[in-house]
């Protein structure tokens, strides 16, 4: 139905399908008591996956967040008992973002339902349509990126 209404204006599409699987996440989430957001997951999962990321400017650039909205989230987190801000030992206001023991406990409690998140949202869609799809919208992502604007 909606396609007729945006006539090939396919940033509306991708704009539409984020926030439904945003909603999607958000909603499942609550359902389940978790007491995190998706950000907060996403930022928990980038954290335990890989080693070499480990400052708040990182998780910014990767998430494509400005530096109040990832402040806020990192606090917030900090907060829950999910993460440790370790100050550097250059004297200035860089701290690495460790993830806590109970941020590990609730990253392996989320991580299966962050499966079937997924396998809901990508249900009938092939291995190879998935595919062209990711190299499309990286290939888009790669076009403006470096157009926008944001202080991270």
């Amino acid at each position: 139905m909606y396609r007729e209404y945006l006539k090939g204006r396919i940033g509306s599409l991708i704009y539409i399908t984020g926030t439904l699987i945003r909603g999607f996440s958000t909603q499942t989430f609550c359902e389940k008591n978790y007491g995190i957001s998706p950000d907060m997951y996403v930022i928990l999962y980038l954290l335990l996956e890989n080693e070499e990321i480990m400052y708040q400017r990182q998780l910014a650039e990767i998430m494509f967040k400005d530096r109040a909205n990832m402040s806020r989230i990192i606090e917030n987190m900090r907060k829950k008992g999910l993460l440790e801000k370790v100050p550097e030992s250059h004297g200035r206001k860089i701290y690495k973002l460790l993830v806590t023991e109970r941020g590990k406990k609730i990253w392996e409690t989320v991580l299966p339902v962050d499966k079937d998140l997924r396998s809901t949202i990508t249900n009938g869609i092939d291995g190879k349509e998935l595919a062209i799809t990711f190299a499309t919208l990286e290939k888009m992502n790669k076009n403006i990126r470096d157009k926008v604007k944001l202080q991270i």
